[in-house]
This record gives structure tokens, C-alpha cells and sequence, in this order.
């Protein structure tokens, strides 16, 4: 339910406090379900590589680590951020790298500097009953371009906290990327007057810039 208290995250007792779609909610501790999919266990096995790897570096390199992490803010929470231990940025930089395919790195690279992301607008056509799912994009990044979205949404919907990673911009073609064949695989054909949620993402050297994010609403088959 919804509630009106200071700001809080987390669990007390037998409680889950979370920022909810219109405030803080308040709900009952709930052990979540485990499918342990395959995505899932690819995720935790990458995560326990690095937590071993951390372990595996010199002294020299963690330290190098810890001074690049006070250079890097977290996201924001409640409002708040605050900087990177090492290992968070170690782990944060290596499974950025693991998921656009490059090799992992032990020494911190230089944060760098990103061109305007490449993806303008999020277009939603609807012929013939057959949705297509389209970025709008314009000019050119050397980044690595990760695109996110959410379960088709209620139209009345403005946000949504549970995106999943659909996979790297395809190419562009006469200026626009086709995700269909990507959000389709995940969630299905969204329906006419349902809401879609994307995001974009640039990765750079294993750091990520703030996302973009698009919604739209399917139109009615024309």
C-alpha cells in the first residue's frame, strides 16, 4: 500500500519499503520465486566470476581500482548517490565489457568522454495488425548502443521500474534501428493501446552514460 513517511528502502521486519509508480509503498516481506532461467543463471555465474577475479588481482590494481571509484557516482536512490567502492566499479566495468563481448581488464580504464546518443525518438507503427517497433536515430557514437524495455504497459502508465536488456541497437537502416524482433522475443506483440517503454544506453571502455528513455502508445491497425 501506499504511504506517507520519510524516504526508505529495504526491509524491516516483516515489511519492504520501495518507491513505487505514484509514491512510497509499503508491502509484506515476500521470499520472490527463483525460475532460474537461463539468463538468471548466466547473470550470477558472471557476477561470481568477478567477485573471485577481485580477489585474483594485485594489491596494486585494487588500489588503482579504489581511486577511479571516488570518481564515479552510484545511481541515484531515494535521491541520493554517492561514489564507487573498487569493487563496485571493478565488477561494474567488467560485466559492462562481458555483455558487449570485449575481454575483462584488471587495471581501471579512463573514463571517458560520450558522443550524444545515436537514438532520437521511439516510433510504433501498427499496419495491417502487424506492430513494428522502430528507434528513430541520427548521427554516428563509436559506443556500444544497449537497448532495455518493459512488459507492454497500460496506456495510463508515465513509469516503470522493471526493465529487461533486449540486446545491442541493430543496425540503422534509412534511420531507424528495428527492435521488433528483439522486444517480441522477450514480451510478446504488444497490443493496440498498450504502452511501450524503451531505453537506451551507451557503453564506452565498461562505463555506461545515463539512459535515454521513450514511451509510446500502439496505434490501431491502419
Amino acid at each position: 500500500m501506499k504511504i506517507l513517511d520519510v524516504p526508505q528502502s529495504g526491509k524491516r521486519g516483516v515489511t519492504v519499503s520501495q518507491d513505487g509508480a505514484f509514491g512510497q509503498i509499503s508491502r509484506a516481506l515476500v521470499i520472490p520465486g527463483n525460475p532460474r532461467t537461463e539468463a538468471q543463471l548466466d547473470r550470477r555465474q558472471v557476477l561470481a566470476t568477478m567477485a573471485h577475479n577481485w580477489r585474483t588481482i594485485t594489491e596494486a590494481q585494487r588500489l588503482a581500482w579504489n581511486a577511479a571509484g571516488k570518481l564515479v557516482q552510484s545511481d541515484a536512490r531515494l535521491g541520493q548517490s554517492g561514489p564507487l567502492s573498487g569493487f563496485q566499479l571493478y565488477v561494474k566495468v567488467n560485466c559492462n565489457l562481458e555483455i558487449v563481448g570485449e575481454p575483462a581488464v584488471n587495471t581501471p580504464p579512463a573514463i571517458p568522454a560520450f558522443d550524444p546518443n545515436v537514438v532520437q525518438a521511439l516510433e510504433l507503427t501498427n499496419p495491417g495488425g502487424v506492430v513494428a517497433i522502430k528507434l528513430t536515430c541520427s548521427g554516428s557514437s563509436d559506443a556500444f548502443n544497449l537497448v532495455w524495455a518493459a512488459a507492454p504497459q497500460s496506456a495510463g502508465r508515465f513509469a516503470v521500474n522493471d526493465y529487461r536488456y533486449l540486446g545491442e541497437l541493430p543496425e540503422v537502416v534509412s534511420g531507424t534501428a528495428d527492435i521488433t524482433a528483439l522486444y517480441t522475443a522477450k514480451f510478446g506483440a504488444p497490443a493496440a493501446g498498450q504502452k511501450v517503454f524503451v531505453r537506451s544506453k551507451q557503453v564506452v571502455d565498461g562505463y555506461d552514460d545515463l539512459p535515454h528513455q521513450w514511451s509510446g502508445i500502439v496505434p490501431a491497425a491502419s
